[in-house]
């Protein structure tokens, strides 16, 4: 059983949660500080037996940010991962395979198209990874993730407590979905399974629809918000306006650029069945039961 993990991201919104699980388990976890350069990620990973990679850039208003850090990042502790020995749990994105519909969903094998800067750098981390003999390593394909402490999806609870949510993206898409906790626990198979260089989806196996996650949200805050469908053109306005915005303010917009290209997508629905028999981990929690927890927590921290 492994006793000694070492994680990057360990603050970070899944690091946080994952890190309270393994002290949980009787695990003693070694956080990697900044910054995070060979020396430290080096120095860290002395004695440990294996490492859980979460450090990344989810957003930025530079795409060459997503390459230095999500690629140039990975390298750097994939190099000190396989100097050391250790295995590597590296957490990706379904970004990185790119986007399909409820009624054609991707499978790890697919010829991956992400269509975001964010996916191309998952992807090219995770190829890092592959063409790097010696070094043994987990990659974790995680759909959207969300529960208490996720800052991305705060803004619709916020939105939803004003009473008024918007609905944009095309009507039909679906999405593959996983509650922060079911994250963890396949993190946590992963690193007591014997799997080696492989890449698995993370997700529940009922993929929910924009419309869905809305009136969860809505419900979870209260159950009165109003929800207006908007058309792809004003989105694609507003996205317009959020580059131009975002550029100015030096931190991307919630509607941008990439996010519209995501919004005019079929959707982003995977497989799930490779995290069934590889890892033996099915999803538990539901969107509704998830989405409740997570209004409970933002109310309790007096963030709504």
């Amino acid at each position: 059983m492994t006793r000694r993990i070492a994680v990057t991201g360990a603050t970070g919104f899944i690091g946080r949660h994952l890190v309270a699980d393994l002290v949980a388990r009787g695990v003693e976890v070694v956080a990697v500080g900044r910054p995070l350069d060979g020396a430290t990620v080096t120095n860290a990973l002395n004695g440990v037996d294996a490492l859980v990679h979460l450090a990344g850039v989810v957003s930025s208003v530079r795409d060459q940010d997503y390459s230095a850090v999500n690629v140039g990042l990975t390298r750097v502790v994939a190099d000190a991962a396989r100097a050391a020995g250790v295995r590597l749990i590296h957490v990706s994105s379904l970004a990185a395979a790119g986007p399909a519909p409820v009624s054609a969903p991707r499978s790890e094998d697919d010829p991956p198209a992400p269509v975001t800067p964010y996916g191309r750098s998952k992807l090219e981390a995770e190829r890092v990874l592959a063409a790097m003999p010696g070094l043994r390593w987990i990659v974790l394909r995680p759909g959207i993730v969300y529960g208490p402490g996720d800052r991305a999806m705060l803004p619709l609870f916020r939105l939803a407590s004003w009473g008024l949510l918007p609905l944009v993206g095309r009507p039909g898409a679906a999405y593959t979905i996983i509650h922060v906790a079911d994250l963890v626990r396949a993190i946590a198979a992963a690193l007591e399974s014997g799997v080696d260089r492989d890449t698995i989806f993370a997700g529940h196996p009922r993929p929910v629809s924009a419309l869905e996650i809305l009136e969860g949200v809505r419900d979870a805050v209260g159950g009165t918000a109003r929800i207006v469908a908007l058309p792809m053109a004003l989105t694609r306005i507003a996205a317009v306006a959020g580059d131009i915005g975002g550029a100015l303010r030096g931190r991307p917009l919630p509607i941008n650029g990439s996010r519209y290209v995501e919004l005019s997508a079929e959707g982003f629905v995977c497989r799930v069945d490779r995290l069934r028999d590889r890892l033996g981990i099915v999803a538990q929690v539901a969107l509704r039961e998830g989405l409740a927890g997570a209004a409970a927590w933002y109310r309790e921290q007096g963030w709504l």
